[in-house]
């Protein structure tokens, strides 16, 4: 098949989006593929440019792809490396090469292939992809709007609050003030991902602090209490639950660095708990797939308490695929390697067009 592998773009998770892009797009030619890497954002070329044998080239987005740095990148500045002025977030050839192509592997994270824009578009244009569709990944992409219908249907979430930038800058009252019974507590932006932007605050100075830091990224953040516990995440393929992974980082929490730096946590697969809690995790991640809409594929992430209390965190539409990727290791637990992996993911995408 010839399999266009898209990455790159302008999210805050771009570097983590090469990293996995490369990966999946050696495994498929390795599976025999025709298989090509091509950015976002970037594209390929000028307006014009050949396409012939495109699917014979080595790579599209040049030797740019390096190891995660331990700071989410500078996205202006990556702005500015493009030619011309254009505020597109597609770029040259992007779409005609994707037309060319049997299928487009989405190995983007964040906004950019997350927030079911581009699905809509390549929905449009008649594209195959692989993943969910434009709504279901609308939906998870969203914290709050997701965290409202998991509630509705009877998966337990933290308790959560929206606070604008307005709100932010008019000065805080009512609920989003927050009293001294509430810290700490976690805050985050509302539709971004890999931990970018997450502080933990135990007090109102830290929290005003904490605010600042998210609403950087966006104009609206979401304020959870914050639930000691252990990490765990399930992975779903075709509706299948994966083995339970936990999440154990070595200093800290599960924030950017310690998600993609190797050596800064531990995970564990298949995670040391107990059958009743593995099995009722994976019931409400399956759950969780089917109240989103989602499809093909997606990692959902659990905090458990000292209680043993089950919470749910989030669905990624768009799991990572790096060498630190928490859905490659429960598929090697479930006995698939990572180029079956990527294979039946792109076998399953294949299915829902027929």
């Amino acid at each position: 098949m010839r399999i266009v592998v898209l990455a790159g773009g302008i999210s805050t998770e771009r570097e983590v989006s090469l990293v996995t892009g490369k990966g999946v797009c050696d495994a498929l030619r390795e599976n025999g593929h025709q298989a090509v890497l091509l950015d976002l954002f970037f594209g390929y070329g000028e307006e014009g440019t050949s396409l012939e044998d495109i699917f014979e080239k080595e790579t599209l987005i040049g030797d740019g792809i390096h190891d995660i740095n331990v700071t989410d990148p500078d996205i202006e500045k990556i702005k500015k490396l493009r030619k011309g002025n254009s505020n597109s977030l597609i770029g040259n050839n992007v779409i005609n090469i994707c037309q060319m192509a049997d299928i487009v592997f989405m190995a983007l994270h964040g906004a950019d292939g997350e927030n079911g824009k581009l699905q809509a578009v390549f929905d449009i244009l008649g594209i195959k992809y692989t993943g969910s569709g434009s709504f279901g990944s609308a939906l998870a992409m969203d914290k709050l709007v997701s965290k409202k219908i998991l509630k509705e249907g009877k998966v337990p979430v933290p308790y959560g609050f929206l606070v604008t930038k307005k709100e932010k800058e008019n000065g805080l009252k009512g609920t989003e003030k927050l009293s001294a019974n509430m810290f700490p507590c976690v805050v985050k932006p509302c539709c971004g991902g890999s931990s970018v932007g997450v502080s933990i605050a135990s007090n109102e100075e830290e929290y005003m602090e904490a605010l600042d830091i998210a609403l950087k990224y966006e104009d609206e953040v979401l304020v959870e209490e914050y639930i000691k516990g252990r990490e765990f995440s399930a992975g779903i393929v075709d509706g299948e639950a994966y083995p339970v992974i936990e999440i154990v980082p070595k200093t800290g929490f599960y924030d950017y660095k310690t998600k993609y730096q190797p050596g800064m946590a531990d995970d564990i697969c298949p995670a040391h708990i107990s059958d009743d809690i593995r099995n009722k995790m994976q019931e409400y991640a399956k759950k969780v797939y089917h109240v989103l809409k989602l499809e093909t594929y997606a990692r959902i992430d659990f905090l458990l308490d000292e209680k043993a209390n089950l919470f749910c965190l989030e669905a990624n539409t768009l799991p990572g695929m790096t060498p630190l990727s928490l859905l490659p290791q429960e598929a090697k637990a479930a006995g698939i390697n990572y180029g079956q992996l990527c294979e039946k993911i792109v076998s399953v995408s294949m299915d829902k067009y027929k």
